[in-house]
């Protein structure tokens, strides 16, 4: 089975390298995207068209989109069959709002901001994160030399699509599942577990650790993510 990889902000497809081996072994060819996140006039539909572009002729994958990538993931099946969603520590769009009027609204973000605030200002709504926020917000339990290794990878975000109103009009007629991570401190796990039972009418799947499971815990993610591709 093709299961297709959407990053998050500030990560690339490289994120998922842990990942990709534990999900072949079980089977399945995985795809990853770098989407045009550091492209200050890219904006959702932009990201889309990347994911799309990926899906190998006559395939019907499962995407997987992390975090900002839920934004995106419900895009897609308009452009090309998809098998199934699967929302990993992710943000779900709401028809007629931004992800910004989300973030007001409802109690996505985690209970205890970081610590530090390392964030940098390129101008025109890009932003670039530092070492140590970036490990508190995504590598709270990867070893120091695995988060050095991401650290060293990210890119800097255009903010673009969070201020934008999802393209979205209607929701896919796809089946779609939610995964949490227990000690999320990018989004709140209490809400992902809420929004899975309202908005996709599933119980969201549990695993331990924080934002990058893909990273830290790459072989169970794996076989949650083959358990609800075949379910």
């Amino acid at each position: 089975m093709d299961i297709v990889l959407v990053h998050g902000s500030y990560h690339g497809g490289w994120c998922f390298e842990p990942l990709v081996p534990a999900l072949e072994r079980l089977g399945h060819r995985a795809i990853t995207v770098d989407l045009p996140i550091s492209d200050r006039a890219a904006d959702l539909d932009a990201y889309a068209d990347a994911v799309a572009a990926v899906i190998p002729p006559g395939s019907d994958p499962v995407i997987v989109g992390h975090s900002m990538g839920g934004l995106v993931v419900p895009l897609v099946p308009s452009r090309r069959p998809v098998a199934r969603l699967i929302f990993l520590a992710a943000f779900l769009p709401v028809i007629g709002w931004s992800a910004n009027d989300l973030r007001t609204a409802e109690p996505i973000d985690p209970r205890t901001p970081p610590s530090t605030s390392e964030w940098t200002d390129l101008g025109d709504g890009l932003w670039a994160v530092g070492a140590a926020t970036a490990t508190e917000i995504f590598f709270g339990d990867a070893s120091p030399d695995l988060a050095a290794w991401a650290i060293e990878r990210l890119r800097p975000q255009s903010y673009k699509v969070f201020a934008e109103v999802t393209p979205l009009t209607e929701w896919p007629d796809v089946p779609c599942r939610s995964i949490v991570c227990r000690d999320d401190r990018a989004i709140d796990p209490d809400w992902v577990r809420r929004a899975a039972v309202e908005r996709l009418s599933t119980t969201a799947v549990e695993i331990d650790g924080a934002h990058s499971p893909f990273m830290t815990r790459p072989a169970e993610l794996a076989a949650i993510i083959d358990q609800l591709a075949r379910d």
